[in-house]
């Protein structure tokens, strides 16, 4: 006997996934349908350690003679039907899991889920000592600590308790506290080389990709692409530290409101790298150009960016000076405004995810 409804349902599956871009759905109020052909999760990287001593297994607890497993990422992937060559491997910033690529904090699909429906695999990292990864071979206390207020003015929603005018956030109070509740803290000490280790092992596993980072994650990032011949591509949200340059070029250390910002100094071999592979930094709506730069007073959250940005100008023009192909680009320069410390997860990310789109399809990366 023939299953119809079997028949019925991959026909309509098969129907919305070749309209996907037109929203093609049995209810017109819900995403089309997506077919996911393979997903799944791993561990990679980390290491080891083991207690002295001879394990006792009627002292079950004692440490003497055991392991721990440890630093290492957690990976949670999806493969969709008729995938794109090059897999996208999404690293989060400070104080962020995979959480912050999935469904936004006023509710719609997340880059996870849009890139999915343009047929590119996706692996979402949670970082050694973070999130699901959360097993560190180092101790670390996590304080319980009330500092809400400073990552909204940080992240540039605006300066608490008031939003900015023409923000990319949603004010509904629903979606503020799911912004919130997206955070999380280190299990241990945060390590740029544990964490680009890891990464190595991603990519292993992913294969060749397109990494994109997000603000704390992109000197990892940096790394993970000196270290590996895998990264064929680098898309940076906002990076905040972690700028590495020649030994012997390093821009003045920049001050700030919340702290001075310094270069990484890396081997002449080892920043050429960085110049084989096609680069792009994006950085949303307001940061100012000089310090107190809107209307004479200076906003702590805002300063700490501007320094970030221009390390990152100076850090594009370097690689480009040593014949490499990075790109930086200020959203409100090209007309997008309002964007906060999150493009890809604000109200016009379809927008942001566009122009990602467009810069595969530019560097033959899709």
């Amino acid at each position: 006997m023939i299953n119809t409804t079997f028949i019925f349902r991959t026909t309509l599956m098969s129907i919305c996934l070749a309209g996907i871009m037109s929203g093609c759905s049995m209810n017109p109020n819900k995403p089309a349908a997506l077919t996911i052909a393979q997903q799944g999760n791993f561990a990679a990287g980390g290491k080891i350690i083991t207690s002295e001593g001879n394990f006792d297994d009627k002292q079950l607890f004692k440490p003497a003679g055991q392991t721990l497993h440890g630093d290492h990422a957690s990976v949670f992937y999806q493969i969709p039907e008729n995938p794109h060559p090059y897999p996208l491997v999404f690293l989060h910033g400070a104080g962020q899991s995979a959480k912050t690529w999935g469904t936004t904090p006023d509710g719609r699909e997340g880059f996870q889920t849009i890139f999915l429906r343009q047929h590119f695999p996706v692996y979402l990292v949670d970082q050694p000592r973070r999130g699901q990864a959360g097993q560190s071979t180092v101790g670390a206390e996590v304080p319980a600590t009330t500092n809400d207020q400073a990552w909204f003015n940080m992240f540039r929603l605006g300066r608490y308790p008031n939003f900015f005018k023409g923000v990319q956030f949603s004010q509904d109070p629903q979606a503020l506290n799911q912004y919130f509740r997206q955070m999380t803290p280190n299990t241990g000490a945060y390590d740029e080389q544990v964490i680009s280790d890891a990464m190595v092992e991603v990519l292993k596993r992913s294969g060749d990709a397109v990494l994109i980072t997000h603000s704390q994650g992109g000197g990892p990032g940096w790394w993970t692409a000196i270290k590996s011949n895998q990264v064929k591509g680098i898309v940076a949200y906002e990076p905040g530290s972690g700028f590495v340059f020649p030994e012997h070029e390093l821009p003045d250390p920049m001050p700030s409101a919340t702290g001075t910002l310094a270069a990484t100094p890396i081997k002449m071999a080892d920043f050429q790298k960085l110049t084989k592979i096609p680069i792009i930094v994006y950085y949303g709506d307001n940061i100012p150009t000089e310090k107190n730069g809107y209307a004479g007073q200076e906003n702590a959250g805002q300063d700490n960016w501007r320094v970030r940005l221009k390390m990152a100008q100076l850090w594009v023009d370097k690689i480009n000076q040593h014949g490499g192909h990075a790109q930086l680009v200020h959203l409100p320069d090209i007309g997008i405004y309002g964007n906060t410390h999150f493009a890809f997860s604000d109200s016009n990310s379809d927008q942001i995810a566009q122009l990602l789109v467009d810069w595969l399809q530019k560097n033959k990366l899709d």
